[in-house]
Formats: C-alpha cells, structure tokens, sequence
C-alpha cells in the first residue's frame, strides 16, 4: 500500500492497537482533500484482508447515510479491486462488504438512524467526527466497541470547542502526557503540501480568496478551532472595507452594476429563531460595480465596489415596486439583482422578476443559507475584493458602518454560522442588503458574444 508519511502514521498505531489488543482510542485531523478519505480506505482493506480466515466486524459510521456512507462504501469496493479482490468480496444488506469472514459494515449516524444492536470487533471509525452528534456517539457507537475493546478511530477537521471530535482530542491530549503513546494526530494544509505542490497551489489560492482568518480556512485546512462567538467583523475588516472611490448618484461610465435589496416588513417566522429580525422597518438597495479581473490573476473572483444605497422607511412595497424598478433597469442597468425572497419579500421579488425578469435573483433565507451568505461576505472582505465608497458624511454610511460594527455571529456545531444585528441595538437591513449585494456579483456571469465566422 503506497501511503503518505503521515497517512503511514497513522495506520501503523491503529494497526498496533488492534493486534496488540490495546483498544485504544485515536483522533485525526487531517485538512480537507489531504487524504483522510484514502488512509481509511486502505485500513478497511488491509483489515479485511487481515481477518478474512479468522472473521469479525469492523463498523464505520458518517454523518449521513446518502452521500457520505455510500461514497465510503463505494470506496471500499473500488480499493478492493485496485488490490485483486475483484470477484471475491460481496455486498450483504446494502450497507455491509464482507471479504472472507471479516465485514466492513456501513452505518449512519444520523439522529434519526437506528443502529443499536451491532458490534464491533476489529475497529470502530468515527468520520467526520466533528458532525455526529455526541449523544448518538456515547449511547450507540461507543458501546459497539466494549464488547472487545475494539480501537476505535474518530476523523475530521476542526470546528469548535462543543464538538465530539475536539472532546476526543483534549482527552487523548491529556492521556498521552500521562502515558507517552500517542493517540491524537494533526496534519494541517502546510503539512500535507510538502507531499503534493498541487495541493499546495490550491490552498494557497483558497487563502487568497478565502483571507487567512476566514472560519473556513481556518478550520478546513489551518485546522484551528473557532473560539465561540462575538463580533461577527473586527475593526481591521471594517478598515479594510473602505475604499477611495466616490459615491455614485449614476453610473459615470459603462460598467456592470449589480444590486441586493432587503425588503422593510415583519420578521419572517424561520426554522430557527436567531434568523429573525424583529423591528426591521427599512427597505435598503446597495447598488456595487463588478469590475472583473484578468483570467491569470490570483484571485479569480471580481473586485466589487459599492457605488449607492437607497433606502425607504414607512413606504409600503406597492409605493416603492415602480421607483425600484426605475432605479435598478433604467438608472443602472443592473445584472443580477438578488434580493430577500423570505415571508413578506416572496411576493416583492416576484413583481420585481414579471418586470424585470431573469436578472431577479431571489434569495430564501435558512440556517444554511444565511450561513453561506456570511461566509462569502467575509471572503469578500478578507481577499481585499469588496470596496465601500469613501466617508461622505452621510445617513447611509452612518449607518452601514454602525451596523457593521454592532453586527454579532454564532458559530453552531453544524458548522454553521449566523450574522445579525442584535435586535436591542438596531438593524441589519444595510448589512443583510450588502452580503446580497455580495451573492449578485458572485452570480452574475457576462454574456459571450455570439456570431458567425465569415
């Protein structure tokens, strides 16, 4: 088996805990694309090769059946062959492959999943440990192991301080400065890229675009946990936000202009009760100028510059549909305009798409979806690439620059993350307006030009 150094390393101690019978427990953390996938493939196919005369389970469990358990399973079976297994293993239930007498079972670790009732005797393999719940894991996995003290395995990358992979790891931490064996195991992008110039290439780009303390930098491939919440910008990226350039009242030459609109109205009643936004009772349009850069640049996404911002209170929708459209087809001729397609903002942005049609982008709002807007608003920010105009003394600076200022966040176990203005301090509407701003420009896609060779 050709692995890595530090995939090696890793085999080496599960391989040893399991022919010497020592149960132990590891933790992985491996940055994204480094490998993770491939070093648990290759374990599950020398076990299985290493107890097909005498038999036995191993089990690996994933966040979700579909795709994460079937991507491994399809996994197994593609390294089975690569290894001249072709023919001679079998899928049994649709979620176990058996080599021998030794299985490989598959199972999810879904919340809703029932898997009580199955043991593991060789290994237990935990992935994306920092995804599974940590109930699920100590009342239904860990058990599986007892029964013979298998070694069990937990992989992932980090996220934060609440989640089941960081508990294994500060508790192997502390084993190992009691014992000396060593249980815990971190490969971050810098150590994986002394392997692969490809793979460093790459990351070296997603620093670019991402900013090095970007949350999902940070944790996919630095591998640093994110320390709880607070304010969602530092004053640096507040700084870094503001740029040279004037308001525009009008475009002042040809460019592309893009626009996102937070609709005034009742708070929505969503999934979860941290994306409301009681008391928001402004409409705000943040016009910005795409300025896309050449194909060999480092940074391929376009720089983005906000140009003008309107904003209405106490105007009902129906007073203000005809002004917007004025504004965003005739004035600036705008793109891609996405705008809050949430509760009182669905029926707005379907008037807004029989007028102006396709280039109405609508926006819903969920826990993953406001998730992704913050983090592309920070990527944004972070590269260097999103610009505001320069101070000019007015309401809607005033205020954009409050609300960036007073803007919180929440970082959930699910690797998610909420952006807000705390209802107690104000609103978010230019905030919220702004990150759609941020999700046109990165949807808009120029036309190629279309003709015939003479």
């Amino acid at each position: 088996m050709k692995l890595r150094p530090y995939q090696a390393e890793v085999a080496r101690a599960v391989v040893e805990s399991i022919q010497d019978k020592l149960g132990l427990t590891f933790s992985v953390e491996i940055a994204r694309q480094g490998g993770k996938n491939e070093l648990s493939a290759h374990l599950e196919v020398l076990l299985l090769t290493m107890f097909m005369a005498a038999g036995g389970r191993a089990i690996k469990c994933s966040p979700t059946f579909k795709p994460q358990t079937i991507i491994s399973m399809n996994r197994l079976k593609e390294r089975l062959n690569d290894f001249g297994f072709a023919g001679l293993w079998l899928t049994e239930a649709g979620y176990m492959v058996r080599l021998g007498n030794a299985y490989q079972v598959f199972l999810s670790a879904d919340e809703s999943s029932s898997v009580v009732g199955h043991t593991a005797d060789i290994l237990l393999e935990i992935d994306e440990s920092q995804d599974v719940s940590k109930d699920k894991y100590t009342k239904e996995f860990r058990p599986m192991a007892s029964a013979s003290n298998a070694t069990t395995i937990h992989y992932g990358t980090t996220w934060d301080e609440r989640t089941l992979l960081e508990q294994i790891k500060q508790t192997n931490l502390e084993l190992e400065k009691k014992d000396g064996i060593k249980r815990h195991f971190r490969y971050d992008w810098q150590e994986i890229s002394k392997y692969n110039s490809h793979y460093r290439a790459f990351v070296e780009s997603e620093r670019e675009r991402l900013g090095e303390d970007h949350p999902l930098f940070l944790t996919q491939y630095a591998l640093l946990p994110i320390h709880g919440g607070g304010g969602f910008l530092t004053h640096q990226q507040i700084a870094q936000m503001i740029g040279q350039h004037p308001r525009l009242h009008h475009p002042q030459e040809r460019g592309i202009f893009v626009a996102g609109i937070d609709f005034a109205g009742e708070s929505e009643q969503l999934e979860d009760e941290a994306l409301t936004r009681p008391g928001r009772d402004a409409t705000v349009v943040t016009i910005a100028e795409v300025i896309p850069l050449p194909t060999d640049a480092i940074i391929r996404e376009p720089l983005i510059r906000v140009a003008e911002h309107y904003a209405w209170v106490g105007k009902s929708h129906c007073e203000l549909y005809p002004q917007m459209v004025d504004i965003l087809n005739n004035v600036w001729r705008c793109s891609r305009v996405v705008t809050d397609a949430t509760g009182i903002g669905e029926p707005v942005t379907s008037f807004l798409r029989s007028s102006l049609g396709s280039k109405i982008v609508p926006f819903k709002f969920t826990q993953r979806s406001k998730s992704e807007l913050g983090f592309d608003l920070l990527s944004a920010i972070n590269s260097g690439r999103l610009k505001v105009y320069r101070q000019d003394g007015s309401e809607d600076y005033l205020e954009l620059m409050f609300e960036l200022e007073r803007a919180r966040s929440v970082y959930r176990p699910n690797q998610t993350l909420n952006f807000f203005v705390d209802p107690a301090d104000g609103h978010d509407d230019y905030l919220v307006s702004l990150a759609l701003a941020i999700q046109a420009a990165a949807r808009y896609v120029p036309r190629k030009a279309k003709g015939r060779n003479v």
